[in-house]
């Protein structure tokens, strides 16, 4: 008999009435007298099951018959016998179907599990009972197999028995890990809680410092917009109402005092009547005596509010002068020569209180009117006369206090800050000039690149007009301006560039950032030139310098200058005409001197450039 005979028959011969594996439940708990009862419970299991699902019948070794069919078939026969006698005990159909005894186990597996009530916690330990019978069976039918798989279900129930005492275990451990996270939770909802309290409290205070602080700014804006002759006429009058009090007061005082020497003497004149022995003297000359003096009391009293009518409301000549230069003080401060014409007012000023762009487009229509005008005015005069054309001559003054004010604390914008410079003579008006026919210059150049006027040229068109219109900037001003602009490192000198938008203002007058960073180059270019002239000279500033100095130091740190700009900057700095000027070689550039610190202030205000290298390439 071969091996596949032998095992059909050990299979045929396993029993049915095999006891379970003892100290092993049928959910893994260990038991000690339970174990009859699981029995009686697996028997009257088992007798529900059909008839033939029992081992009393024959058990296919399906699926290993039909591979071993198969197997079989396709080898080759040894002898005529030995295949007469193989083909003969192995000819089966080559599809084989699945034994019986697997399908009626699969079935009472399935309706085990349709069974189950799964909505229970303990749920999983209810799905895997029907797997613990159907291998019970297993258990008990192939009892050559028995052993091992006995312990192999032991090992496994032990197994998770020792989990579950595990998880029980740790039972108390989440639910104490349940405790902790909810406490920990309404503690982080209280803190959330208390954290919004002091938000919305720190929200409160800052509004309400910020209203504070607007009206700070309000009362500061109307003090300083106050004009001071209105200020000296408000000190004169508290002056005048404080005087008046103090002066009624001390005529109080001396009515009081006369009352009291006036008590005194009659207090006198009782005790001098009852004890005439007490001066050794005739009473009736006392009386005669005290008589002649009251009577030249009253005449002394008559002539004091003589006095007092006449010259009541006259104050002491000291008082008077100190008074007096004060108010000389204040007249000069409303009315000196430091202050600009255009302010030169007494009287109360109404503040119009303007937009900062209303600010700002009226600035800008000075500029226009200014460029367009011959400049012969000075430029607070010719702003004070725009204010009256604008205006009338009524409101002139009002809007010159509000817009000197506005450009006077705004100094961030670059209009507002730019005017109050030039107006109040800190700069030349040609620095602003120049700066925007350079503007206008440079926006020129790149439109006559721009060939199909899209409003686009190429990164190396860019680089180009700059370095051509800037020929003495460093390369890494160019790159900056070039950065600035939209170039960068990796990209191409293909790409395409938006110039037009270089150029652009807001409604409040803030330009781009490219045209920021050539105003702050070209302030730098003026300090670094200025520091060269001051380095060549070798002078501290509280040193005089003379016009022979002044030229050579500038003709040694820019060879390039032209005596026609020569001669401008010696005039800026020694605030001379043109034609007061000595000519080079003349004595007199010896003796025309100023002081270093006023020729440096003198051309800082004005617009002074290097004109070339400070070095001149050889000659070839």
């Amino acid at each position: 008999m071969d091996s596949s005979q032998s095992r059909c028959c050990s299979f045929s011969s396993v029993s049915r009435t095999h006891p379970r594996p003892s100290g092993v439940t049928m959910d893994g708990f260990s038991i000690s007298g339970s174990k009859s009862t699981q029995k009686h419970t697996l028997s009257q299991k088992r007798k529900t099951l059909p008839f033939h699902f029992s081992m009393g019948s024959h058990l296919s070794p399906w699926p290993t018959h039909a591979s071993g069919q198969t197997i079989l078939q396709k080898r080759k026969p040894c002898s005529s016998d030995d295949y007469q006698r193989r083909s003969g005990s192995w000819q089966q159909p080559l599809s084989t179907a699945k034994p019986r005894y697997l399908e009626q186990l699969e079935n009472y597996l399935r309706k085990e599990l349709l069974l189950l009530d799964l909505g229970t916690d303990n749920s999983q330990e209810l799905r895997l009972q029907p797997y613990r019978e159907i291998f019970e069976f297993f258990i008990e039918d192939f009892k050559t197999y028995k052993p091992l798989l006995s312990s192999i279900k032991n090992a496994y129930e032990v197994m998770l028995a020792h989990q579950r005492e595990k998880i029980r275990a740790l039972e108390p451990l989440k639910a104490k890990l349940v405790t902790v996270n909810e406490g920990c939770n309404e503690k982080i909802l209280a803190m959330r809680a208390e954290e919004r309290n002091e938000l919305s409290m720190l929200k409160t205070e800052k509004m309400h410092l910020l209203k504070l602080i607007d009206k700070k700014n309000e009362e500061k804006i109307s003090l300083q917009s106050e004009p001071p002759p209105h200020q000296v006429t408000k000190l004169r009058k508290n002056l005048a109402e404080e005087y008046l009090h103090y002066l009624t007061e001390r005529d109080a005082r001396k009515i009081l005092i006369a009352d009291l020497n006036e008590l005194r003497y009659q207090r006198e004149d009782m005790t001098l009547a009852q004890s005439p022995e007490v001066w050794g003297e005739d009473p009736v000359m006392l009386t005669l005596a005290l008589k002649m003096a009251r009577q030249d009391l009253t005449r002394a009293q008559m002539e004091l509010n003589t006095m007092k009518a006449n010259f009541g409301d006259v104050v002491p000549r000291r008082d008077f002068e100190m008074q007096e230069k004060t108010n000389k003080d204040l007249q000069e401060q409303g009315f000196g020569e430091s202050i600009p014409a255009f302010l030169r007012f007494e009287g109360p000023v109404q503040n119009k209180k303007p937009t900062k762009k209303d600010v700002v487009s009226l600035l800008k229509d000075v500029w226009k009117e200014r460029l367009a005008g011959d400049k012969k005015e000075k430029f607070p005069d010719f702003f004070f006369s725009f204010l009256e054309r604008r205006f009338g001559p009524r409101d002139a003054i009002a809007w010159a206090y509000t817009l000197f004010e506005n450009i006077k604390l705004f100094r961030s914008n670059e209009v507002m800050s730019q005017f109050y410079a030039v107006l109040m003579g800190k700069r030349k008006e040609s620095v602003y000039i120049n700066q925007k026919e350079l503007l206008a210059y440079l926006l020129k150049e790149m439109t006559n690149a721009d060939s199909q006027n899209e409003g686009l040229i190429t990164m190396e068109q860019f680089s180009t007009i700059l370095k051509n219109t800037f020929p003495l900037k460093k390369g890494e001003h160019i790159q900056e301006l070039m950065e600035i602009g939209g170039w960068h490192p990796n990209s191409s000198n293909a790409d395409l560039l938006n110039y037009r938008s270089l150029f652009m203002e807001d409604e409040e007058g803030h330009s781009e950032p490219f045209v920021q960073k050539l105003w702050e180059q070209y302030m730098d270019e003026k300090d670094e030139y200025l520091q060269e002239l001051k380095q060549e000279l070798g002078m501290e500033l509280r040193d005089e310098v003379t016009v022979y100095k002044m030229r050579v130091a500038l003709m040694n740190i820019d060879p390039s200058l032209d005596k026609q700009t020569l001669r401008a900057y010696l005039s800026q700095a020694f605030q001379l005409l043109p034609s007061e000027l000595p000519e080079e070689g003349n004595e007199k550039e010896h003796s025309i001197a100023t002081g270093l610190k006023t020729a440096m202030e003198q051309l800082q205000a004005a617009d002074i450039k290097r004109m070339g290298p400070r070095e001149q390439e050889p000659a070839n």
